[in-house]
């Protein structure tokens, strides 16, 4: 029996969506506003969801108290009232779209799960607008 066990968290960080590729007039028609060079600002709210067998011997997928730790230490410590492009390593290179977000806080956190645990992220830039990401 699998059972899905979730954990949602909150953080806020600015970014610039840009490909360095692309004059400033393809930026600003692809990007529009989020092409700001003095970057904009969003309050990401993150769903983490694991997936697996209940532990007979303590009842649970995952201890929600670690996984909690695990987030914060993995993502919230990192990205929470931080410039993604300047401020964080994984996007000097990498365009911050939301998208591309969900991918790296799943690739930060799968190094630290059990394999039999199925990892997704859900990733709200706005309330009517989130990716979600397997792996």
């Amino acid at each position: 029996m699998q059972v899905t066990v979730c954990r949602t968290e909150h953080f806020n960080a600015a970014h610039r969506l840009h490909n360095p590729a692309w004059s400033a007039e393809q930026n600003q028609q692809v990007f529009g506003k989020c092409n700001n060079p003095n970057y904009h600002g969003h309050n990401y709210e993150l769903t983490v969801r694991l997936t697996g067998p209940i532990d007979p011997d303590t009842g649970y997928v995952y201890d929600m108290k670690n996984l909690s730790k695990l987030v914060k230490r993995e993502i919230l410590d990192t990205f929470d009232h931080r410039n993604l492009n300047l401020d964080t390593e994984e996007f000097r290179a990498l365009n911050p779209t939301a998208e591309n977000i969900a991918i790296v806080i799943w690739q930060r956190l799968r190094p630290h799960l059990a394999p039999h645990l199925a990892l997704s992220v859900t990733l709200y830039e706005t309330d009517r607008n989130s990716v979600e990401y397997h792996g």
